[in-house]
């Protein structure tokens, strides 16, 4: 008898209800992300972003966990989290927004859903956000019960994606706009689906509402998208670095605040709700920041994998930031990356220094993103 692969590190660290399915699809590789295991290797990198950029892709991403947040408060709680302003947030609808802490930093930057009147869910990056909920909810005085519920997405990401979709649930699915969710049903598979990825291309979100349909539901969607160009895959870094996306933990983290991210739209310090971080979030703004996010095109030979530690920025022999997010991008044939530098020294068309892990090579400061600025594929 067959042993079957076994990966991992023990009970502690939580597998997907997609993670069978993705080993037999070919998944090699893992990291681990909200405490859960997600696939990154399903063979060459490079043509995971071409399956991205040219057909479709599938990613298990159950690893955005859910904080949902219920009871007749819900709706002020959830303001009181995020510096974006949740008054016009309609039922039906998803928001990108940044959770502050009482410094003004960044604790997580998740997508926003709202089911109902008095329902949300907060869709996690990378941080402890369920913990800090329900710490903000003993002391709030407000009705709320926070909790995570069992729901774990799929990213059904590319051009092909829409065309997959209506095979899957018909022509009505086309109606749905860009940051918009629909409650569905797929072979009695009851599902959230929005119009939202971390792709930057065309792309939607599936949330599964029963962690024991997961295998059922990932071939189900395989079985229908393979004649569209469906391959199994992991959320690509070549395109979302192109796209200017955040990873975080990389480009931001509790000390990084929105305005040196360039996030003032996200930042309502005029509304008359109050959050954590608004007071602070105010000082910083008048004060102006020391730091900024840029974009950065580095020389040399096309580097061979994404950067593992934070590579040294300097300007005349002077250390002025770091390197948070390097690719090689294959479409534009150039090394980009993402940069956090003094903000004297955020300067377009500059050139500075970069010590990589092959030596030290130029660098020249440069917008972001780097492709598709206007975001006019993701919203087409």
């Amino acid at each position: 008898m067959m042993q079957k692969d076994d990966f991992g590190f023990g009970t502690q660290i939580r597998k997907s209800p997609y993670f069978d399915a993705t080993v037999r699809w070919g998944a090699k590789g893992f990291s681990v992300y909200n405490h859960m295991y997600i696939p990154r290797d399903f063979g060459d990198p490079e043509q995971n972003f071409w399956n991205l950029v040219n057909e479709a892709i599938l990613c298990d991403v159950a690893v955005e966990r859910q904080v949902e947040i219920t009871g007749p408060d819900a709706a002020q709680f959830t303001q009181m989290l995020t510096c974006r302003d949740l008054s016009k947030m309609a039922v039906g609808q998803c928001k990108y927004i940044l959770i502050t802490n009482a410094d003004g930093g960044i604790l997580n930057d998740p997508i926003l859903l709202r089911l109902a009147e008095n329902h949300f869910w907060i869709s996690l990056a990378d941080s402890d956000i369920l913990l800090w909920a329900q710490g903000v909810a003993i002391h709030s005085g407000l009705d709320v019960t926070i909790g995570e519920p069992d729901v774990s997405p799929l990213q059904l990401q590319g051009p092909k994606s829409g065309e997959i979709m209506r095979a899957l649930f018909g022509d009505d699915i086309m109606d749905m706009r860009y940051y918009w969710l629909r409650e569905v049903e797929l072979d009695g598979i009851p599902l959230i689906v929005s119009r939202t990825g971390w792709s930057s291309e065309l792309g939607y979100e599936i949330y599964l509402r029963d962690g024991s349909k997961g295998d059922l539901l990932w071939e189900t969607i395989m079985a229908v998208g393979l004649e569209f160009g469906l391959k199994p895959g992991h959320t690509s870094s070549i395109r979302r670095i192109e796209g200017g996306m955040l990873s975080y933990h990389a480009d931001a983290d509790m000390s990084t605040n929105p305005f040196e991210l360039g996030f003032d739209r996200l930042v309502n310090l005029d509304m008359e709700a109050d959050f954590i971080g608004k007071a602070a979030l105010r000082r910083i703004k008048e004060e102006g920041v020391s730091r900024k996010q840029i974009g950065l095109l580095i020389d040399g030979d096309p580097l061979t994998g994404p950067n593992t530690t934070f590579w040294e920025i300097s300007f005349d022999g002077a250390p002025i930031g770091k390197v948070t997010s390097a690719v090689y991008s294959p479409r534009l044939g150039q090394n980009i990356a993402l940069a956090m530098v003094s903000a004297e020294h955020a300067n377009i068309g500059a050139q500075v220094e970069v010590v990589t892990n092959s030596g030290t090579v130029g660098a020249t400061i440069c917008e972001r993103p780097f492709y598709d600025p206007k975001k006019q594929i993701v919203a087409a």
